[in-house]
């Protein structure tokens, strides 16, 4: 996987390209989908958020490509800062990597990450949407954060697990062992 800065850098640009999308989606047409329709009148998640102006984030409605924006740069920047190294420490305590098969030691890597992220992106949503026409309570904001933890473990754990993590994997093998390979095979010629 990734051995150096530069390569740790597009596996998390890669990783929050793909989960960010999947976070807006499962937000939006899973668990707010009925709701937004009831509310809006209409037969479909995109037309809901069209005739309301946008997706509420920040006290204001704005376009779904910005809620996608603001919602990647800060999964990406926690993703760099706080993420990978800290689950890669985290699962250096339980596993030794060089002792460990890489699938299980990977597996421990991802079980961190979800554990660390989750919570912390599922608090700055909770910010982010909070329902600001009713004035701000912190207790509103917690129990917001709460619902939202419940709301997204289990599809950020199995949804990391078995999808987002293999794929991400896949794609960046084929972005860096071609490279890889090609540079030993002008090293041996």
């Amino acid at each position: 996987m990734p051995k150096n800065q530069f390569q740790r850098m597009v596996f998390a640009f890669l990783t929050v390209v793909v989960t960010v999308h999947a976070y807006v989606f499962y937000s939006l047409y899973v668990v707010n989908g009925n709701i937004l329709t009831s509310i809006n009148g209409t037969n479909s998640v995109i037309d809901a958020i069209n005739r309301q102006g946008g997706v509420y984030m920040l006290g204001r409605y704005l376009p779904i490509w910005a809620v996608v924006l603001v919602e990647f740069l800060l999964a990406y920047s926690l993703e760099v800062i706080m993420g990978s190294p800290c689950s890669f420490r985290l699962a250096s305590r339980v596993f030794d990597p060089r002792d460990t098969h890489p699938v299980l030691f990977e597996t421990a890597i991802i079980c961190a990450t979800v554990g660390l992220m989750c919570p912390t992106m599922s608090f700055l949503a909770a910010i982010l949407y909070y329902p600001y026409y009713n004035g701000f309570h912190l207790l509103t904001l917690l129990a917001n954060w709460i619902k939202l933890v419940c709301f997204n473990f289990p599809f950020a754990f199995f949804s990391q697990l078995f999808f987002i993590q293999p794929l991400i994997r896949t794609v960046f093998k084929a972005l860096f062992v071609g490279k890889n390979s090609c540079r030993l095979d002008s090293e041996l010629s």
